[in-house]
């Protein structure tokens, strides 16, 4: 395994970050169709932290698909976004992952300029990995969505992609806040120990936490989050605006290897084909060591094209702007970049 994690200081993340390639925004191609390589070692730093949704970056990078381009990949760490967006902004980062909150589009917009240029996490159909569960005692009474009124359900913030996926649900419910009682715990495994001492009903719980709950008889899946979500943005790839625009040569390769490995985890997952191999990559880079629960959680969905639902990502802008959570306006024709994906499918074609 190629893993190399690194806790990068801010001040030499600058020295050790993507540039003094010449853009000619991948132009120069192989007989194959494939793009060239670089003409020199360029390094790419990503702020991962290793999440399964980062599993093209780990795919890419074990397979080749990085080093193919003479793109050397190193992964950073930061304690919160707080750091890593004005990182990025700066060209001291030249890709990290994100997922929708209020504070997120607050910092864009008050000048902290990233980019949002592909998928990250979304769900596949009717296999959520970022879904409700309910106690294991409670499965009986608690059959449809209706039957959550009166119930005490965790998740784990407020003006955050998960709020805006527990409000979906409630509307698809027919219900409303007043109807049940919301407990906000940050921390997902706390969540596993409320269900054990019967202090929530219900929680918006993640993967692989789900499936251990349900190993452990705390708790059930409940349903599935795409009969009220089934387009939902949960996290994006970022780029710094450097990154994607002026290192052009570089970004597109980068691009291009990364959907490579998307690719390969789309095989695997949906279409069973090289699953062995790219659990073996999972389990190093991920917190989720053991192969067979990779056999059975609902893995995280990532578009073998990078395509984003754009238009769930403003839906939940609007809810937070609604909340009285968000400053400013954020320019979603500024921030939404595209063409990074468009220009990479066009080079492998469409998924199929």
């Amino acid at each position: 395994m190629k893993k190399s994690w690194m806790i990068v200081p801010l001040f030499l993340l600058a020295l050790v970050g993507c540039g003094g390639q010449s853009d000619d925004g991948g132009t120069v191609g192989t007989e194959d169709g494939d793009l060239s390589p670089l003409d020199k070692k360029t390094t790419v730093l990503i702020a991962e932290d290793g999440a399964a949704s980062g599993a093209g970056f780990y795919i890419a990078e074990e397979k080749g698909y990085f080093d193919a381009y003479n793109i050397d990949v190193k992964f950073t760490k930061f304690a919160n976004s707080d750091d890593m967006l004005p990182a990025l902004a700066a060209g001291e980062v030249d890709i990290a992952g994100g997922i929708s909150t209020a504070s997120f589009f607050n910092a864009i917009a008050q000048g902290i300029d990233v980019k949002i240029i592909a998928d990250k996490g979304h769900y596949f159909d009717g296999a959520s990995y970022f879904s409700f569960v309910v106690r294991e005692d409670l499965k009986d009474k608690i059959k449809d969505y209706s039957d959550l009124k009166g119930k005490k359900i965790a998740i784990s913030s407020r003006n955050s992609v998960d709020d805006y996926i527990y409000h979906k649900m409630l509307e698809h419910a027919g219900l409303t806040e007043d109807d049940v009682e919301t407990v906000i715990m940050s921390d997902f495994g706390n969540m596993l120990a409320a269900m054990g001492s019967g202090s929530i009903d219900a929680a918006l719980q993640i993967e692989p936490l789900i499936t251990q709950g349900e190993k452990e008889g705390l708790h059930v899946r409940f349903k599935d989050a795409t009969d009220f979500a089934p387009k939902a943005q949960i996290a994006m790839v970022l780029g710094s605006p450097d990154f994607v625009k002026k290192d052009k040569d570089v970004s597109l390769r980068f691009m291009t290897a990364y959907l490579k490995g998307v690719r390969d985890y789309n095989d695997a997952f949906l279409k069973d084909e090289g699953k062995e191999e790219i659990i073996d990559i999972m389990t190093e880079y991920t917190a989720l060591k053991d192969p067979a629960l990779w056999e059975k959680v609902a893995v995280t969905g990532l578009d073998p094209d990078g395509a984003m639902f754009v238009e769930d990502i403003k839906s939940q802008y609007k809810m937070y702007k609604k909340n009285g959570a968000t400053r400013g306006d954020f320019d979603f024709e500024k921030s939404v970049d595209t063409s990074l994906t468009q220009k990479a499918v066009d080079i492998l074609g469409e998924y199929k």
